[in-house]
């Protein structure tokens, strides 16, 4: 136990033959319970782990029949440690990229009750332009910025970080058969805290790369993927939070922007077409679009500003 409270880790992992050893046997003894679910792998981290049961019986192992997905992993643990009875649970993926030495700078908000959920953010340390591969590093920059709008969680910087901890019950507050299944379900998990008012806390941390780990993420399917994703969730928060729950004139300022954007793009076409065609612009047209664009930013950031404000203290 840490401070009086049961510890689960959650362990998803998919092909970590390399790393999934090294992940176990760097988790410290005051941790409770260990389930690792392995996402349908095709190397040998099944046997692997099933070879470690018999070294550390605090660890379980769960098998997906077929591969569901990072977030669809994480659910299932979720899941287990809620009928286990565990107070909090840690996610800490089987690549080998999360120090278990942090661990306590993960826990004890929680424990002390200043935070419902914390969250690793490497983008903060001085190092992670430099340790960080640039691709991915841009990658998470863009869905961190797209994050914060959908999530209202402004102060959170690092929104792909997998590595996380959560009060078991805020975790009951949510509906998990509907979390997103993929590299997305961090995001998707921002945003239904959110909507239960969680407490979410970034806690920064040194990124940990070229350890072994390996990776097929395609960052531009990803990125494209996720932000389809984060716009529907954006409306899904206004929705929930701020029209049947309660309602914010914020939402007045975000729609009418978004209307305003929407208009602005044929306003746009049009006058592309007439200066490809006549070669001039008309100054009726430009003034147009750019009446339509001024309205939408000053709207669109009033929105973002009421946001901000309204979950200064989350």
């Amino acid at each position: 136990m840490y401070k009086s409270k049961i510890i689960t880790i959650v362990v998803p992992c998919f092909n970590e033959e390399r790393q999934i050893i090294k992940v176990l046997n760097g988790i410290p003894e005051y941790i409770d319970q260990v389930i690792v679910i392995d996402d349908h792998s095709t190397d040998e981290t099944n046997r692997i782990v099933k070879e470690y049961l018999c070294f550390d019986k605090r660890v379980h192992l769960i098998q997906h029949n077929r591969n569901l997905g990072t977030g669809a992993a994480v659910i299932t643990g979720y899941k287990w440690a809620i009928r286990n009875s565990a107070d909090i649970v840690i996610v800490m993926d089987g690549d080998g990229q999360m120090n278990p030495d942090n661990l306590p700078l993960m826990l004890d908000p929680l424990v002390n009750g200043r935070a419902d959920y914390t969250k690793a953010n490497r983008l903060a340390s001085g190092n992670a332009y430099r340790v960080i591969p640039k691709l991915r590093y841009f990658g998470n920059s863009i869905l961190s910025f797209l994050t914060k709008i959908a999530s209202g969680y402004w102060h959170i910087t690092d929104s792909q970080s997998g590595f996380s901890a959560i009060r078991v019950d805020m975790l009951k507050k949510l509906d998990l058969d509907k979390v997103y299944p993929r590299y997305g379900y961090p995001n998707d998990l921002l945003v239904k805290l959110n909507v239960q008012d969680a407490r979410v806390m970034g806690i920064e941390q040194e990124p940990v790369y070229n350890v072994g780990e390996s990776s097929n993420l395609n960052i531009f399917k990803a990125v494209f993927c996720i932000s389809l994703l984060l716009c529907r969730l954006f409306f899904y928060r206004m929705k929930e939070k701020y029209i049947i729950r309660d309602f914010h004139p914020l939402v007045i300022f975000y729609y009418v922007g978004i209307l305003l954007w929407l208009v602005s793009i044929p306003l746009l076409v049009r006058l592309l077409y007439i200066w490809i065609k006549f070669s001039h612009i008309p100054k009726v047209n430009f003034l147009s679009w750019m009446f339509a664009v001024i309205l939408f930013i000053q709207f669109f950031v009033f929105g973002m500003w009421f946001d901000m404000q309204n979950n200064r203290n989350q």
